[in-house]
């Protein structure tokens, strides 16, 4: 199991209002910030797993990584579209839109996406419609 995940940002702004609206559309808010760093967690607990966006630690411009891409866990298929549906509001860009992807089996339903520093999301619900 993970403990958390850090997403670089180039605008922790323009980041954060994406990610309040994305993670929001699962059930993640807010819980904290230090300085560029914000952090995530189901109904705004740090406890369990949790996102931080922020800027790179090192100073260096936040990039995003070719071949990474992180995934969340939708409840059912309307929460996959609500995901893609703020991040698309928010400054995201398509990277596939919600739908089965029959390769991944007959119950994979899922959205592909990128914020918009470039970083690769996925939402998937994993449930029979």
């Amino acid at each position: 199991m993970l403990g958390y995940i850090t997403i670089g940002a180039r605008d922790t702004a323009q980041s954060n209002a994406f990610y309040d609206a994305v993670l929001g559309a699962i059930g993640y808010k807010r819980f904290a910030e230090f300085g560029t760093f914000t952090g995530y967690g189901i109904d705004g607990k740090s406890d369990g797993q949790s996102v931080w966006v922020c800027k790179p630690f090192d100073g260096n411009e936040a990039r995003a990584g070719n071949g990474i891409m992180v995934a969340f866990n939708a409840a059912d298929r309307a929460q996959v579209h609500a995901f893609y549906d703020a991040a698309m509001k928010h400054g995201g860009s398509d990277e596939g839109p919600p739908g089965v992807r029959d390769s991944y089996g007959p119950n994979w339903y899922a959205a592909y996406l990128r914020d918009p520093t470039g970083n690769k999301l996925a939402i998937v619900c994993n449930k029979p419609a």
